[in-house]
């Protein structure tokens, strides 16, 4: 079998890995950047150019998508669809995934827990959306943002609204999130291969920083996976259309609660925490679905 992984970095960890197990399951594998690769439409004839070549007799795609191009991105995955080629993330999925509003409202009417949000577009009364959510603090998201940016943490009203107004005079919209104190600065990830969890860890913040993003100086650990967690993640990602996610989960008092379902999740954090070989689990998933000739690549 013949894998490319689409990646703009091969010296990334999770790209080294792709590559790694893939050859270790005895499959042909290329890196291919998809910012460079060219598409080529034509009536029942779709194709894309890489290094002045035509792109053929690939038979599976991981995407690596960058969330700063992930139009271009979705495009280059797109017409792999459109070839029959079967991917681990079609290009839909991950346009929903990367959408925090979007996502979120797809998410609810799976019916797992979210953490109370709202939409604030141009607010009048900052008060009012502040109490929606249970009053303050309370977190702000910008709608596109991944690794903790765009993500600011207001413990006063008045600090909402300078916040706020700060985002949106940058034409930039912005959800009002409540503040989970309870997690105590920590978070959960668990990474979802197929339908099952694969691995689950729990990442806690550096001291005084509310955020745990491994990418801003936070550690990880791996934690038991419970029927809560198990539940949560496997629907969520269910619910967005992706294969392979990285489900980031508060623990509540209300239950585990979604913050993001990511499209492109890191190998590296949840490999060293949990000792578990992830990307060998995703070669396995990508055989077993060619296997059933399950390509899953009609309705792009």
């Amino acid at each position: 079998m013949r894998i490319a992984i689409l990646s703009s970095n091969p010296a990334l960890y999770s790209t080294r890995r792709l590559v790694e197990a893939a050859h270790q399951h005895g499959h042909e594998t290329e890196v291919i950047n998809y910012l460079k690769c060219q598409i080529v439409i034509e009536n029942d004839r779709p194709a894309l150019l890489y290094g002045g070549k035509i792109l053929n007799e690939i038979d599976a795609i991981v995407p690596r998508i960058g969330a700063s191009v992930t139009d271009y991105g979705c495009a280059i995955v797109r017409q792999f669809e459109m070839m029959k080629v079967f991917t681990t993330a079609k290009s839909q999925a991950i346009s929903r995934s990367r959408n925090k509003l979007r996502s979120l409202q797809v998410l609810s009417r799976a019916g797992v827990g979210l953490p109370k949000t709202v939409l604030a577009n141009h607010p009048k009364d900052v008060a009012q959306l502040i109490e929606l959510v249970g009053g303050p603090p309370v977190v702000i998201k910008l709608l596109e943002g991944t690794q903790g940016i765009g993500v600011v943490l207001a413990e006063t009203i008045k600090t909402a609204k300078s916040t706020i107004e700060a985002f949106t005079g940058l034409k930039q919209n912005v959800l009002v999130q409540e503040f989970i104190g309870e997690s105590k600065g920590s978070d959960i990830r668990a990474f979802v291969v197929g339908t099952q969890v694969v691995g689950v860890m729990q990442r806690q913040g550096v001291e005084g920083e509310f955020r745990s993003n491994l990418h801003r100086g936070g550690k990880a650990r791996a934690i038991e996976l419970t029927p809560e967690i198990e539940w949560t993640a496997i629907n969520a990602a269910k619910a967005l259309g992706l294969k392979v996610a990285g489900v980031d989960m508060l623990m509540s008092d209300r239950g585990p609660l979604v913050m993001e379902v990511n499209s492109s999740p890191g190998l590296e954090g949840i490999e060293k925490a949990t000792g578990n070989d992830v990307a060998s689990q995703i070669m396995t998933f990508i055989e077993e679905k060619i296997r059933a000739d399950e390509s899953d690549t009609v309705g792009v």
